[in-house]
């Protein structure tokens, strides 16, 4: 998973180094634009289907079918969905260039919900090695798409369209990489029991979406597609090494506690050296990237964008303290305690939207940082509390 995460992540960052020296911020903030609609839409119809089929003690084949249909009819209604707002969102951007490639976006999630639910039992059964060998190749398809035709084209369609590629590739590869195939095939009784214990996982998804988002989405709105551009490409770069320690760690620990999720102590003990390793790896990084902003901007993304250089420092802070809260998330899903998660989320976003617009009226993409780290902060003791909670074995 490491390497997984260190291959993707990398090629990701190859992107970003490439594509960088050939678009603009405000060709990249129309982008982030078009991306933000189609994870908006795409968290607010999560169904949980995945968490939940991790977290089922028995076989899963049984629901794989009605997973595949669900997940169909999803992506349906979403593609509808961002075709019917796209005018509305390009407007409430002020930015007439993201309406056609809001529209192209579309088609993204309608791909993508015929993708084999199956893949989903790489990490129930921790069979990493297939999951690295999967995503890896979906990771090189996009970012080769992406550059190819971004050097060609000189457009931020480029993004878009390694997207569209490879969802292509991803629904292909899921027939052959994972059984059982599914066929059309709808119980609405399992559909009912996956939604019902998948709730939690929509509004914690939903939530954790503003958490991250919330900020881009001011941005946008009040300074503009050049600054979303600069603070987006902020973000990705201060929190890359931060949040994929962790996200390395939350796949591999996610099923990992499930399995221990009855043995209290074992699991307390597990969590403290998976946390105490992430700050290990965390802490160095984020310090980094502080002292060494300026530098880092140049060398990953070149002159044009040292407007970064202010937002990228306070961005370093929140990846630090943001990993802290994600790190336990994974033990809340692995003890069927969806809704903690949702509150942290929900109380971080709160506590970042309050001082959100005045911050960045005054101090731009970097007032934006601050309210991060505001938001990061606020979540920090709820996930004390009901940690203290959960290694007790108190009722939550």
């Amino acid at each position: 998973m490491a390497l997984l995460r260190g291959s993707t992540r990398g090629m990701t960052l190859l992107k970003t180094i490439i594509l960088a020296r050939i678009l603009s911020p405000s060709q990249f903030g129309v982008y982030g634009i078009a991306v933000l609609v189609l994870g908006l839409l795409e968290i607010l119809t999560e169904t949980g289907i995945n968490i939940v089929l991790i977290q089922e003690e028995g076989k899963t084949d049984e629901y794989i079918s009605t997973a595949w249909v669900v997940s169909i009819i999803r992506g349906i209604l979403i593609s509808i969905v961002i075709l019917i707002i796209a005018p509305f969102m390009a407007s409430f951007f002020n930015s007439a260039n993201a309406l056609n490639l809001i529209r192209f976006a579309a088609l993204i999630p309608l791909v993508r919900g015929f993708i084999n639910p199956s893949v989903v039992k790489f990490q129930k059964e921790l069979a990493f090695n297939k999951e690295f060998w999967f995503r890896s190749f979906i990771f090189l398809v996009d970012t080769s798409f992406a550059i190819a035709l971004g050097i060609l084209t000189k457009s931020e369609y480029a993004l878009i369209w390694g997207m569209f590629v490879a969802a292509i590739f991803e629904v292909v590869i899921s027939f052959f990489a994972a059984k059982p195939r599914p066929s059309l095939e709808f119980d609405s009784t399992k559909v009912k029991k996956v939604i019902g214990r998948g709730k939690w996982i929509t509004f914690a998804g939903t939530f954790e979406y503003l958490f991250q988002h919330i900020d881009d989405i001011a941005v946008g709105k009040i300074l503009g597609t050049g600054p979303l551009g600069l603070y987006q490409q902020a973000y990705r770069v201060s929190t890359l090494p931060i949040s994929e320690v962790g996200e390395v760690f939350n796949k591999v620990t996610f099923p990992t506690y499930s399995k221990i999720s009855e043995d209290r102590h074992r699991l307390r003990k597990a969590f403290l050296k998976v946390t105490a390793v992430i700050l290990l790896f965390v802490i160095p990084f984020g310090l980094l990237l502080f002292f060494f902003a300026k530098e880092v901007v140049l060398i990953l993304l070149g002159e044009k964008w040292l407007g970064a250089v202010g937002a990228l420092k306070v961005l370093a802070i929140f990846g630090i303290l943001k990993s802290i809260s994600n790190s336990a998330y994974s033990l809340f899903l692995s003890v069927r305690k969806q809704e903690i998660v949702t509150l942290i989320t929900l109380v971080g976003i709160l506590a970042m939207i309050i001082p959100l617009i005045p911050l960045v009226n005054r101090f731009g993409i970097v007032g934006a940082g601050y309210a991060t780290i505001i938001g990061a902060a606020a979540g920090l003791p709820v996930v004390f509390y009901y940690l203290a909670k959960v290694f007790k074995n108190e009722k939550v």
